[in-house]
């Protein structure tokens, strides 16, 4: 796992946009796993900003709200469309999110899964991370060799979700997630966190036991996880010295 710390999220964003650009201009017909809420919209940004070619490019997306309709404001299809899809020259039929209204949500599930592996498997997967330590919508107690499935939302997910609709009672209980055994067998892991709201989260995925309690924390056994944060994520961290002296004494042949 490499922490990289910066001093703001702009930072942040700006190396975590240069991993994927990277990725991009050295496999143009790689397969992302994307994100949604509040923590990628800024790295969307700057990836649209930098006018990569996005057409042999397939994407696969964590999650979505069991019951909302694609078109809805609040679902992710349209938070994917609004942000990122509608400003780069992606194919519509290499964009892959699951369906919240599925008919036979086991069954869809399955055929994510092998989408996925169909695919060749997802060369970066960006994650962002909730303030219990979820990723996608694994939430405390998930099994750490999940596949793609149902959830139930915790109170706190849907509290911290309020924002996004007309109030708490308006999140649906339900969603369709990646698993944390899906997200693992991405050949790359890209966490980002910004604010001091998840300093706790991040000091228990970095430096805490390995736990279903904070789902994160599993990414300390992925041969490549790279965890991008802002001084306040990482206000938590007994080694930040540590973590800063190594991103700022990298080989060249390791420098972005």
């Amino acid at each position: 796992m490499e922490i990289i710390i910066q001093p703001t999220e702009a930072d942040s964003v700006d190396i975590a946009a240069r991993i994927i650009a990277r990725l991009l201009r050295e496999k143009p017909n790689a397969v992302l796993g994307l994100a949604t809420g509040s923590t990628p919209l800024r790295l969307y940004r700057a990836l649209i900003a930098m006018n990569l070619d996005w057409s042999q490019v397939t994407s696969f997306n964590l999650d979505e709200y069991v019951g909302l309709d694609p078109n809805s404001p609040m679902s992710y299809h349209s938070f994917m469309w609004a942000n990122l899809f509608d400003h780069i020259n992606i194919r519509k039929d290499k964009v892959n999110i699951p369906d919240g209204t599925a008919k036979d949500i086991p069954a869809f599930c399955a055929e994510y899964e092998e989408k996925i592996k169909s695919a060749g498997g997802i060369d970066l997967q960006v994650l962002g991370i909730g303030t219990e330590g979820h990723i996608g919508f694994n939430e405390p107690t998930s099994s750490l060799g999940s596949r793609t499935r149902i959830k139930t939302l915790t109170p706190q997910t849907r509290r911290d979700n309020a924002r996004f609709f007309d109030g708490e009672d308006k999140v649906p209980t339900h969603v369709i997630t990646m698993g944390i055994g899906t997200i693992m067998e991405a050949r790359e892991n890209l966490l980002l966190a910004f604010g001091a709201n998840k300093a706790h989260a991040i000091a228990q995925a970095v430096e805490g036991p390995i736990s279903s309690i904070n789902p994160a924390s599993i990414l300390q056994m992925h041969p490549q996880a790279k965890v991008c944060v802002d001084a306040e994520a990482a206000s938590q961290l007994t080694r930040s010295e540590y973590y800063k002296w190594v991103y700022a004494n990298k080989p060249a042949w390791q420098r972005l």
